[in-house]
């Protein structure tokens, strides 16, 4: 597929399919990788803008919300990526929206405890940590949160990039990744 006919077939809607597992760049006091279980819901037009959903969830089975994530904004197209044939580099530019709402107490008790100049963190609040110093999320005053990411279709599904073992995120180019994630449905 040409980048044109991936951004075409990438309008709409779409959702995990089931909880994912991911690597978080939190250790536990072992020193092993705690794991990060989400799911994911993401909306692309053809103005190369996008909207993602993340549900947090503090068990494997999706059963209970911990957090959710809202972030709104662009997309920039970077070029072949060599994991699959019509595999692209991307990038996922959060510079619209980004927000955080905990949809469990201990998560609210835990931003008010680790983070600074935000109201009280309350369950079913959203709040804005957009270009704001967000500590457990590694985001410094004023940064714009952005992903080196990839985009791959293959029959229908979409895949984006898995994350690394070691739970690095895709800050930078060399940290963009090189498998592929759990698809996404169209929704």
């Amino acid at each position: 597929m040409t980048t044109e006919q991936i951004k075409q077939s990438l309008q709409g809607e779409w959702k995990s399919i089931a909880p994912e597992l991911r690597p978080s760049s939190i250790k536990n006091a072992d020193g092993s990788i705690k794991p990060f279980y989400l799911t994911r819901t993401f909306k692309y037009s053809a103005d190369d803008k996008f909207e993602l959903t993340v549900i947090n969830n503090a068990d494997a089975f999706g059963k209970i919300p911990l957090a959710k994530m809202f972030i709104k904004g662009h997309i920039e197209w970077k070029g072949e990526h060599p994991i699959a044939d019509g595999a692209q580099k991307v990038d996922f530019i959060a510079d619209d929206t980004y927000e955080v709402t905990p949809l469990l107490q201990p998560f609210a008790d835990a931003m008010n405890q680790i983070t600074k100049g935000f109201n009280p963190w309350t369950v079913n609040v959203a709040q804005s940590i957009l270009q704001k110093s967000f500590p457990p999320f590694g985001l410094a005053e004023g940064q714009i949160f952005s992903e080196c990411d990839l985009i791959y279709f293959f029959n229908d599904l979409l895949f984006w990039g898995a994350r690394n073992v070691d739970g690095r995120g895709f800050d930078k180019e060399e940290n963009r990744p090189t498998n592929l994630q759990i698809p996404l449905v169209r929704k």
